[in-house]
């Protein structure tokens, strides 16, 4: 059996832990448990001082999602940061200017700009179940922002192969502080999105939908020939939604329900209970067989019918139906992978940075923030330092299908915190990064701590596969290290799979993962190896 070995131990603590994707961030978020904030106060302060340490995953032009763990009340809380289209989005614009998707980047990128959602939802959550203030939470960004800090090698990296896509517009130089990205070991400030972080600060949510800022961003938008208007910024509000969830064998796994993709990971989850998952071993070829087969069913269903289900209907109950994931499983077979996947029909309706955080009295925030791709359009708006996402590109031109672009509605969101609880207990808060690859780290992530008994870091430093969704190539990728009697066996029963080396692994996702003992309040927690994550407790 082969096991990649991060040569990392899991951080123990008892009064409260923060993972996440950059060492400083995870400090910040520390920094709030220490000086009396809780859980959502250490998340929000993590993910606000990711958007200057490693800008081009995250930041307050994009969205973000939160679940959210009350230990007095038992209960998660499910909470959509994520912004609309515009209200004067329409198909008929992307296709007259030659297109048909809306475009990621490039000349039109702005037709893929929708409200961003982050700064509101940061502050629903604060005033909702915080202790801290928005001005509170935001001083570790705006000082790494205002004084500086020195930039670590894989965001180095990140930040160069986005170099030329910055550099596509003027304004882009404001995250090219030396005119060009920045090198490993370098020092960068950046003074711009200190500005409006500070305004943020001072100001706290109007300050960014309402007044000069939104007026930058509108006039930019539209200035590229994008929809986003004054009016789009003011009307946007963030949504308490109720998380749903899949039970496997005897744990409860939580997502928030769509328009994020979290439906994928429990249709997976439900389709693979009824495999001897623990059976198989931890990196055998049955196993890799069933996960990935299950995978691919839970997108082949997500693809279809995730949306905005407060515009469109979504079939939620029935897509987590115990029998209809009886009626999927049944496609499965051990002897040769299934061929081209499609939808099924359930019964009636019955580059992203993860942060998770809990405190000493159990209160958990398991938080995730994007921009999607790398600086999202890669428009940042003039005198403000910041870069506008570009998640409205998973909208669909298809007027039949439920992602269907219209004005005033949220896009498929790929981004998707994750919790479980056992025996009505808080257990996990976790996540993983990465786009199409959030859904399979967290069946592969519960898999590895539920069927093998992993903790926290060793199911993250676990052997990952990736089922390839984004070209429709039918490709399976597998991390290096995978045993070649397993990638022979997998190719035998018909999967296309390719085995990526060992610097491509930071394609596999990065993901973060506490663990709570209920009976010792002992915290376990994990961060990704393939990456510059870190855990620190207190």
């Amino acid at each position: 059996m082969t096991w990649f070995n991060s040569r990392r131990s899991a951080v123990v603590a008892r009064r409260g832990a923060v993972a996440t994707s950059q060492p400083l961030a995870a400090q910040a978020g520390l920094k709030m448990l220490m000086d009396g904030g809780n859980a959502v106060d250490a998340a929000v302060a993590s993910a606000a001082a990711l958007n200057v340490l490693e800008p081009m995953s995250t930041g307050i032009g994009g969205d973000m999602f939160a679940l959210i763990w009350k230990a007095d009340a038992r209960k998660v809380l499910a909470l959509n940061g994520s912004g609309h289209s515009a209200a004067g989005a329409n198909p008929e614009d992307v296709r007259k200017k030659g297109h048909s998707s809306i475009p990621h980047s490039g000349k039109d990128a702005a037709l893929s700009v929708s409200v961003p959602g982050t700064v509101h939802g940061w502050q629903t959550a604060l005033e909702n179940h915080g202790r801290m203030t928005l001005k509170e939470v935001l001083q570790p960004a705006i000082e790494y922002a205002k004084h500086g800090y020195a930039v670590s090698e894989i965001i180095a990296n990140g930040w160069q192969r986005n170099e030329e896509k910055l550099k596509e517009r003027p304004s882009g130089a404001e995250m090219l502080p030396a005119g060009r990205a920045p090198k490993f070991g370098e020092v960068v400030k950046l003074e711009k999105l200190g500005q409006s972080l500070q305004a943020i600060a001072e100001g706290g949510s109007d300050a960014f939908y309402k007044g000069e800022i939104a007026r930058k961003i509108s006039s930019f938008v539209q200035s590229e020939g994008g929809w986003i208007t004054e009016n789009d910024l003011a009307d946007h509000h963030s949504d308490w939604d109720d998380a749903i969830s899949a039970n496997y064998r005897g744990v409860d796994v939580w997502e928030c329900p769509p328009n994020g993709q979290g439906i994928a990971a429990l249709i997976a989850l439900n389709v693979a209970e009824g495999f001897s998952i623990p059976r198989m071993g931890a990196q055998s070829a049955d196993r890799y067989h069933y996960l990935i087969e299950a995978m691919r069913v839970g997108f082949a269903d997500a693809l279809q019918y995730v949306a905005d289900p407060r515009v469109t209907e979504v079939p939620i109950r029935g897509l987590l139906a115990k029998e209809y994931a009886d009626k999927r499983r049944h496609k499965i077979k051990q002897a040769r992978a299934m061929g081209d996947v499609s939808y099924g029909r359930p019964g009636p309706a019955a580059d992203t940075v993860y942060v998770t955080a809990v405190d000493g009295e159990g209160n958990a925030c398991s938080l995730i923030n994007s921009l999607f791709e790398g600086f999202g359009s890669g428009l940042v708006v003039p005198g403000t330092g910041i870069a506008l996402q570009n998640r409205g590109s998973l909208f669909s031109l298809d007027s039949k299908h439920p992602n269907f672009l219209q004005g005033r509605k949220r896009p498929y969101q790929t981004i998707i915190p994750a919790m479980a609880t056992r025996n009505g207990q808080m257990w996990l808060s976790f996540g993983v990064m990465g786009g199409f690859q959030q859904p399979q780290g967290h069946l592969q992530v519960v898999s590895n701590m539920v069927d093998f008994g992993m903790d926290s870091q060793k199911a993250l430093d676990a052997l990952r596969f990736h089922v390839d969704v984004e070209t429709g190539s039918g490709l399976t990728k597998l991390e290096a290290g995978v045993d070649r009697s397993v990638v022979e066996e997998l190719k035998r029963r018909g999967h296309n799979v390719e085995v990526l080396d060992s610097y491509e692994r930071t394609r596999f996702g990065g993901g973060q993962v506490i663990s709570r003992d209920p009976e010792t309040g002992v915290l376990v927690a994990g961060s990704e190896p393939r990456k510059d994550g870190s855990a620190v407790g207190w």
